[in-house]
């Protein structure tokens, strides 16, 4: 098994701990998310070398994430996507630059990874309601909820980098990206695999419940 990533583009860190409160209607339809980093419950694995080396390979670009398109219309499309989810966010992310920052990130690394960038919004909105620096109640950090193991596995070994937020973003996709393989593409089944909850409806349903608020259509 080997991990596909897509490296389609060119591949700061802000201090200031975001005490941000949830999206009351969303909290109302999904109690899962009513809690403090609730989620986040990465199951460690034994990973073949192949595997390992791979998941290895993909995390450890330091290059920023700076888009790059092959034409102005896709340039033009992100552009807008941008301004739509900034709107979307300012609650969560008063600063302008923080938003855009942390926008940027996630949209690059999503497309990296070949992952739906909704998706990867819904599931911010459930590891950790856009906290920078949570920590569930199992150790996991971040805006994905990234159990400590992982950098031992496939990072240099520091988990305090997971509170980096192209760190975190960047394992955290390339984790799921690997849990879609595993399952063949089965989007139900990897979620379920990324919450430690695999077979489990709640956690998938959640995630698929709060990125109805990030589609967007042009």
């Amino acid at each position: 098994m080997s991990l596909t990533v897509q490296p389609v583009y060119q591949a700061n860190r802000r201090l200031a701990l975001q005490n941000i409160a949830g999206a009351a209607t969303i909290l109302v339809a999904n109690p899962w998310l009513a809690g403090s980093a609730i989620a986040g419950g990465q199951l460690e694995e034994p990973l073949a070398d192949s595997v390992r080396s791979a998941l290895s390979a993909a995390v450890n670009s330091t290059a920023p994430p700076i888009p790059e398109f092959s034409n102005t219309e896709a340039r033009l499309k992100y552009l807008r996507w941008l301004g739509e989810m900034s709107e979307r966010l300012k609650k969560k992310k008063p600063d302008f630059q923080t938003r855009k920052d942390f926008l940027q990130t996630v949209w690059y690394e999503s497309k990296r990874a070949g992952i739906d960038t909704t998706m990867v919004m819904g599931l911010i909105t459930v590891e950790s309601n856009f906290r920078k620096y949570a920590v569930s109640r199992v150790g996991a950090r971040g805006y994905m909820q990234i159990m400590p193991f992982w950098a031992r596995v496939i990072g240099d070994g520091d988990a305090s980098k997971l509170f980096h937020m192209q760190t975190n973003i960047r394992f955290g996709c390339v984790i799921l990206r690997h849990y879609l393989e595993r399952e063949r593409g089965d989007t139900f089944m990897a979620l379920g695999r990324y919450n430690g909850s695999r077979g489990k409806a709640e956690y998938p349903n959640a995630v698929n419940a709060a990125k109805r608020q990030w589609e967007w259509k042009e």
